[in-house]
């Protein structure tokens, strides 16, 4: 472990697991640091929850107050019928704006990760002067991102929703599954707790839970759409990013995360030896990078 990474994990600061009523839903989420400290909010991928950020939160706890949602449908929050409640990436954006508004999240460092990025893009997107600085690690905005693991998605479900083009997706839901998106590409293997995969197979098994998994497969493709504009937002805004790149991504490709830097050229760069959950096997790194990275670059600029 580098030294500084030693220095940072000799404190322990505990993580708290709470919720709060949004739109009349529970949101669960956690939080740790102190709230006099910078804001971090850290959103989750598929088919995860708040849960993938565990051991990242308190190493980044000693320097920011650090707050992680699960979205509706996901993890501890609730998870409203969907023939009532529209599982859609702009309804989710619209919950978690609440709930960082209700929390007194009003501007903060933003990780996005997976289904984080579309998410997250679409909040700042409406509320740019909250994002301090940017954190991407393997989140898609450009189509050259798109591993062949989306071809089902791309070339059938999102041009005909029926169930026999939902089928081949679902496998998607299935255990073996899941427990492959998180070793896929992993160099150490072992370093991946299985808790990730039993814990998302678990909350998996909830009525309705893999119709919410399908109806967010299909509203996947509204994201595309947004593509160009996200990659407006950050040419012209330019937001100080570092960005954590998975090269063994089972979705998404090396070069969909050098693209971002062809629209933020200023950004840094670090290319994992990981797959699509990073954080598992690269912490260090990821934990010791940001930490790095907010002093030199963010921390610096208010001198």
């Amino acid at each position: 472990m580098p030294p500084q990474m030693t220095a940072i994990a000799s404190t322990v600061v505990p993580t708290y697991y709470r919720s709060a009523k949004v739109d009349g839903l529970n949101i669960a989420y956690r939080e740790a640091g102190d709230p006099r400290s910078p804001k971090l909010v850290l959103l989750h991928g598929f088919p995860a929850s708040s849960h993938q950020y565990r051991n990242l939160i308190p190493a980044l706890a000693t320097r920011f107050h650090v707050i992680a949602p699960d979205y509706p449908g996901f993890g501890n929050s609730d998870m409203p019928d969907p023939a009532v409640f529209a599982y859609t990436f702009d309804k989710l954006s619209e919950i978690t704006e609440a709930f960082l508004q209700d929390r007194g999240f009003d501007h903060y460092g933003l990780f996005v990760q997976d289904y984080g990025g579309p998410v997250g893009f679409r909040i700042v997107m409406r509320h740019p002067e909250a994002l301090d600085w940017l954190i991407i690690q393997n989140t898609n905005a450009y189509e050259i991102g798109f591993t062949t693991a989306w071809d089902g998605f791309r070339g059938a479900l999102w041009k005909n929703r029926s169930a026999e083009t939902e089928r081949p997706l679902a496998a998607f839901l299935e255990r073996d599954a899941i427990k492959g998106i998180y070793l896929f590409g992993a160099k150490n293997p072992e370093l991946i707790s299985p808790d990730n995969w039993e814990s998302d197979w678990g909350f998996m098994q909830r009525p309705n839970a893999k119709r919410v998994q399908l109806d967010l497969f299909y509203d996947y493709r509204t994201n595309v759409e947004l593509y160009p504009k996200w990659q407006a937002f950050l040419r012209e805004r330019q937001p100080k990013t570092i960005i954590f790149w998975g090269q063994e991504d089972i979705f998404f490709t090396r070069e969909g995360g050098e693209a971002y830097l062809k629209d933020l050229p200023k950004a840094e760069m670090h290319r994992l030896a990981a797959g699509h959950f990073a954080i598992e096997d690269s912490l260090n790194e990821i934990a010791e990078g940001m930490h790095r990275f907010y002093v030199d670059k963010i921390e610096a600029r208010k001198r």
